[in-house]
């Protein structure tokens, strides 16, 4: 299997990284509509490359056949997606549910987040819980996914753990963003300063076309 690479646009909003095929959608701080409109509950977000090919296979073998050593270089990669100069004063994994992380035998945010404070020396906080076993998200479209997330799916345990904080929060993949929106929601309701949300991988959302021509219909794929 090939290494992985980053994520690579020319047109990408410059607070949630959305991409884009041009710069139409962007104003001239290079934001988004939904930035613009401040509907991410995130005041930025990160992710080290592109849900699909090499990437998406480590992702599938790391979460779904169990190699938990993956955990390690995975997290490498996305220490190659935060600036320098950002700064974080406590990791919050992304929750699940406990009888899907009773399923599965483990939380692979958890394992994630684990790695990135090695590095980072920024200690992990399970400052969310999830109070609602929403059925899988990957099938779901965009509204589906933002409606199973808005009424009291997930909850802060302790709001002294981020009050005040400078919060990275991590999942492993960006779909819609629709768990990422509910969870720095209610980090933010807790006293969260700024919460930056950081994936390894993300969904390319652009439009898609046949090989030799300018993409043009919408890529689909799962995750959050």
């Amino acid at each position: 299997m090939d290494a992985p690479k980053p994520m690579a646009s020319d047109h990408a909003c410059t607070r949630c990284g959305a991409s884009f095929v041009n710069d139409a959608p962007l104003d001239a701080l290079g934001r988004c509509a939904i930035c613009r409109r401040g509907l991410w509950g995130f005041d930025s977000a990160y992710s080290y490359g592109f849900y699909e090919k090499e990437l998406r296979e480590l992702v599938h073998l790391f979460k779904y056949q169990k190699v938990y050593p993956l955990a390690r270089p995975l997290a490498g990669r996305m220490l190659a997606a935060i600036p320098k100069s950002d700064r974080f004063d406590v990791i919050v994994p992304v929750p699940m549910h406990w009888r899907k992380r009773f399923d599965r035998g483990f939380n692979q945010s958890e394992l994630l987040s684990n790695e990135l404070s090695r590095h980072l020396f920024v200690p992990v906080k399970s400052a969310l819980r999830r109070s609602r076993n929403a059925p899988a998200q990957a099938s779901k479209s965009f509204a589906e996914r933002r409606s199973s997330m808005r009424k009291g799916a997930f909850a802060v345990r302790d709001a002294n753990s981020v009050a005040g904080r400078r919060v990275l929060l991590v999942d492993d993949v960006f779909t819609t963003g629709a768990t990422a929106r509910a969870c720095a929601r209610e980090l933010k309701r807790a006293g969260a300063a700024h919460v930056t949300l950081l994936t390894l991988a993300r969904v390319d959302r652009r439009p898609v076309a046949p090989p030799g021509r300018a993409r043009t219909t919408a890529a689909t794929t799962g995750g959050n």
